[in-house]
């Protein structure tokens, strides 16, 4: 009995408690074991070659320049992943490491996480990172700019995850690009800007054998997508039921905001779910949001900034909205019902009537009343901004925070938009209380003599009656307290 006992407990060891680090450095020697720093290998793909790593194996890799590495032989799991990881900030993959021209490959694996390299300025059909036939792998906190294809792509990847990543100055296409029947992707808390496409692309692609043509149940949150050129700055093909909530998406040139249609996937992008963006459209953009080849159906909008400086396109065109529910957003006063014509523009009291969807919508106000400055791009809401707790509680629909975090909602409903607003915000947005008499500047309660100055958009209460100019002066010594209130943004 105490055999079998002891057998029992030796096969209920977690596999995990095996699993090795590696180390590579560029002063390593690939004769080594690459057990430490001081035995490390000298390239990324000698243990891949020589299947020294294992699932539940980490490779370490120092700061350096490298040659990248193609793995397709060796696969994590689900609790043991095979994780390649940068030591610190400055990894660089200076070419391509195996028969492809990227960066970094992974193909016909599973469950591997690529974590904090920088692949830049890979040549000829080169991504910066490519995975294809690798589900249930994670990309994170790396950098690919300035690369001949895209920055990361992937295809047949069901289940990855693409995080903190910046991607950027793609010559040929798209910032982060999710492509063939993909199907649970989750995009979150990437910068995707300068790319010649789109920032973000989904592309099911029924053309390509091995898929069904439809990349289901996308998320896509947090991201910061701008200045992209040609496609939008998120691009969906065959998408069906993808959550979009929480990004930052503006100066995408000559292209949508968000752009819904059926171009290589087997249907339309249906059912999309698009909550709490801000979405700013330039002079020479499209439109704010595009429903095209009937993506129109099933979708939601709820809690939404578009504003558009373009002449005469406006923020959402769709060629019917039948069976869309859109409603709480914030909208330049153009939307259109039937095609894509900027001459068929409706205000939005016209589209209220003829859809009858936004019966809680509003016209945008200027910029400066909603944004703390929008010709710097500093989305975040102002105190009283048009924004603040008119937006529905979507609590119910998963979205609990903002862009940065922030828990939503923080007033008394959901304000519209990326950014709830906060007691932080509150406090940042408050101009100083300056005393000429001590040379001090305040934000706190305080004293203050004859002759100080107090910004008129100060918060404050004094123990006097006082009426408080842009600047003012008493005649005579004088003495009164002023308190900076933590502002009531709602």
């Amino acid at each position: 009995m105490s055999n079998k006992h002891a057998v029992i407990v030796y096969l209920l060891i977690p596999h995990w408690i095996f699993a090795t680090n590696y180390y590579v450095t560029t002063t390593g020697n690939n004769s080594d074991n690459g057990l430490s720093i001081a035995t490390a290998f000298a390239t990324i793909q000698y243990p891949i070659d020589q299947l020294i790593l294992g699932a539940g194996d980490t490779l370490f890799v120092a700061d350096g320049n490298y040659v990248g590495f193609d793995n397709r032989d060796i696969s994590g799991t689900a609790l043991q992943p095979l994780v390649f990881k940068a030591i610190s900030s400055n990894v660089v993959i200076t070419g391509p490491g195996g028969p492809r021209q990227d960066g970094i490959n992974i193909e016909d694996v599973d469950y591997n996480v690529i974590d904090g390299f920088i692949s830049n300025n890979m040549t000829g059909s080169g991504n910066g990172i490519r995975l294809v036939n690798a589900s249930f792998c994670i990309v994170r906190n790396c950098t690919t700019l300035y690369n001949a294809e895209r920055g990361i792509f992937t295809g047949f990847t069901n289940d990855i995850i693409i995080e903190h990543n910046t991607c950027a100055g793609s010559l040929d296409e798209h910032g982060i690009y999710v492509s063939n029947s993909s199907d649970r992707a989750i995009i979150r808390y990437n910068e995707c800007y300068n790319n010649n496409r789109s920032g973000i692309q989904i592309n099911a692609d029924a053309n390509i054998p091995g898929g069904d043509g439809i990349s289901d149940n996308c998320q896509i949150y947090g991201n910061k997508i701008y200045e992209n050129e040609l496609g939008a700055g998120i691009n969906l093909d065959g998408v069906r039921n993808c959550l979009i909530y929480n990004n930052l998406i503006y100066d995408n040139h000559f292209s949508q905001g968000i752009a819904f249609h059926q171009t290589d996937g087997a249907i339309p992008s249906i059912g999309g779910k698009v909550y709490n963006n801000t979405i700013i459209i330039p002079a020479d953009g499209r439109w704010g949001i595009l429903f095209a080849n009937g993506a129109y159906l099933n979708a939601t909008l709820f809690n939404n900034i578009i504003i558009t400086k373009h002449p005469t396109r406006g923020c959402i065109s769709t060629t019917d909205s039948k069976t869309m529910t859109s409603d709480y957003n914030i909208f330049t006063d153009r939307l259109n019902n039937e095609d894509d014509d900027p001459f068929n523009n409706l205000s939005l009291a016209q589209w209220q009537t003829v859809t009858s969807l936004d019966q809680h919508s509003f016209v945008a106000a200027s910029f400066n009343q909603i944004f703390a400055d929008e010709a710097v791009k500093d989305f975040h809401l102002i105190v009283n901004s048009q924004a603040l707790d008119i937006g529905t509680n979507l609590v119910a629909l998963g979205i609990t925070e903002d862009y940065e975090g922030n828990l939503r909602p923080s007033g008394s409903q959901f304000d519209i938009g990326a950014f709830e607003k906060t007691d932080a915000d509150c406090m940042h947005s408050l101009l100083t209380v300056s005393d000429p008499i001590t040379q001090g500047t305040y934000g706190s309660a305080l004293l203050i003599e004859s002759n100080a100055t107090v910004n008129q958009n100060v918060l404050f209460k004094a123990s006097q009656s006082v009426e408080l100019k842009p600047s003012f002066t008493v005649p005579t010594t004088f003495t009164f307290n002023v308190d900076i209130l933590p502002c009531s943004q709602h």
